[in-house]
């Protein structure tokens, strides 16, 4: 980051204080700046005063979980990136948190480093100065600029996470081309793959929500058994 570049702001919702005091700690070596609530309600009001550019949730507070956190921030702020702390492993949880408006998700116990790179990795991205970007895939016109897909199957406008613009446009880029989970991660999480990690293909389920008109009849996103996914527009 440059001297004349404004710190990102981070905002930490945790109760759990060791893992603030160490979120804190990483994150503020890294150059950003740093604040902390175990409150959900506050995390809202904090968001709704303009107070960060990233937002790291965890699931279980003390008021209100982390969905309804995640759901009162996405109704007014449609762009932040949210990434989702749990505890819990089951696959369902996860997809419930993406559905909630999370752009991510790591389960505990987890490793800051990798935390810090999944940050690191959305600032370098937003910080990306592009025309808009119109792009037709199938019934669906969709905006990579501005994080919107119009379908005119369902004839309704939806918004696009930050994580769903980026996997879509390295497909798009690469479109008829299979790429792999492997590359996927890398290249858009800038995290290593591991035979566990489920993100790619719950994002996958996302988009093709959004874009197919029978997300259990994929015309244009295409598993690729054994390997990954491919984009047929």
């Amino acid at each position: 980051m440059s001297d004349n570049e404004t710190k990102k702001r981070i905002l930490i919702v945790e109760d759990e204080p060791d893992i603030v005091r160490g979120l804190t700690d990483a994150l503020e070596f890294e150059n950003l700046d740093v604040t902390s609530t175990s409150q959900g309600g506050d995390a809202v009001r904090i968001m709704k005063s303009g107070g960060a550019d990233c937002v790291i949730l965890d699931l279980m507070l003390p008021d209100m979980n982390g969905y309804q956190v995640c759901e009162e921030i996405r109704a007014f702020d449609a762009l932040v990136p949210i990434i989702m702390l749990t505890a819990r492993g089951q696959e369902s949880d996860k997809i419930r948190g993406l559905d909630a408006g999370a752009d991510d998700y790591v389960t505990k116990p987890f490793s800051v480093g990798e935390l810090i790179a999944r940050i690191n990795a959305i600032f370098r991205r937003l910080r990306r100065s592009e025309p808009d970007e119109l792009v037709r895939i199938g019934s669906a016109d969709v905006n990579l600029k501005k994080h919107t897909v119009y379908s005119s199957h369902t004839n309704k406008e939806e918004l696009l996470s930050f994580y769903e613009v980026e996997l879509l446009r390295l497909l798009y880029e690469r479109k008829a081309e299979p790429v792999s989970r492997d590359e996927i991660l890398t290249k858009i999480w800038g995290i290593d793959a591991h035979p566990s990690n489920r993100t790619v293909d719950n994002f996958i389920v996302k988009l093709r929500k959004k874009l197919e008109d029978d997300q259990k009849e994929p015309k244009h996103i295409l598993t690729v058994y054994g390997l990954g996914y491919k984009l047929v527009p």
